[in-house]
């Protein structure tokens, strides 16, 4: 099989197309045939040597987010889904093993159909961000009616939060910059403020006991700690945690213990056919154009995911 991969960690040009043992299903697992690899912050994060796993040989493939058919099946594998059937899958890279593959074999429980009326395109860029936003309201764990603070909202995993979080019933505040105002908006934000350095005393003037909670998408840490409500938790995806001023916690996610969670990835597929979450594809490229892909991302300003074509 072909996969984008790379030997040593560096720029978005030491990724290119090589060929690689196609996967063998053991028993619990599917092989995919993937059309579709999301590309993500997290991808490029690896690409330069900072999300290595201790131990993995070369070649590296990165990719969290597949989409394609079902081709085989292994042995001792509890699932109703057929050779054939079009899915979507959360993958945890490690070494040669990720999405950016023509072919990858996954745990069955990291596997889901693809929401009806979405294109297997679509379908990639939802497992691993929408598993990472249902994981942060999670640890956020607020009864219905609360009040959570987004920062970040303009990107996927704000996004899903966004969505996620009003769907759990919450009302929710979220960052923007003057060009994202109409997303944030239209993904249901209840009230937008300007992102950057302003946005906790603007969250205060609206809030002046502060919310709830928080979701760090755009990992603005401790600038966002006035916010906050006394003892409140704030959620981050880039590994800071401890208690700051006023009791308010820092509270570190990942998303890969969220990896074998069927009942939550199926519940996002619902959500995406009930236009509870929204798919949101930045372009399409070819496979062979990952560097590309890369250097779109680095540079900032993507809104939705960039995806790979196999």
């Amino acid at each position: 099989m072909k996969a984008s991969a790379y030997t040593e960690p560096g720029g978005p040009d030491v990724l290119e197309v090589m060929e690689l043992p196609d996967p063998v299903p053991g028993p619990g697992e599917v092989v995919i045939r993937v059309r579709a690899a999301a590309v993500s912050p997290t991808d490029t994060m690896r690409r330069v040597g900072m999300r290595d796993v201790a131990g993995a040989e070369p070649p590296y493939v990165v990719g969290m987010d597949a989409a394609g058919m079902i081709e085989s099946i292994g042995s001792d594998t509890d699932t109703d889904l057929e050779i054939g059937d079009a899915v979507m899958a959360i993958v945890v890279p490690n070494g040669s093993h990720g999405a950016y593959s023509e072919k990858i074999a996954v745990p069955v429980e990291s596997v889901a159909r693809i929401p009806d009326g979405a294109s297997l395109i679509e379908a990639s860029t939802l497992p691993m961000n929408g598993l990472t936003a249902r994981l942060a309201l999670d640890k956020l764990n607020l009864p219905a009616g609360s009040t959570i603070a987004v920062t970040g909202a303009a990107g996927a995993f704000g996004g899903y939060s966004v969505q996620l979080a009003k769907a759990d019933g919450h009302t929710v505040v979220a960052d923007a910059s003057e060009a994202d105002e109409e997303l944030v908006a239209s993904l249901g934000a209840d009230v937008v403020l300007r992102r950057g350095e302003g946005f906790a005393a603007a969250v205060r003037e609206k809030f002046p006991e502060g919310v709830d909670g928080m979701i760090d998408g755009s990992v603005q840490l401790d600038e966002i700690v006035p916010a906050a409500k006394d003892g409140a938790t704030i959620v981050t995806i880039r590994g800071d945690k401890g208690e700051r001023e006023r009791g308010v916690k820092f509270w570190s996610i990942v998303v890969s213990k969220y990896a074998k969670n069927p009942e939550e990835l199926d519940t996002l597929r619902q959500q995406a056919e009930d236009g509870v979450v929204t798919l949101r594809v930045a372009e399409a490229l070819p496979m062979d154009q990952a560097p590309e892909a890369h250097r779109r991302l680095e540079a900032g300003g993507v809104r939705g995911r960039i995806v790979l074509e196999f």
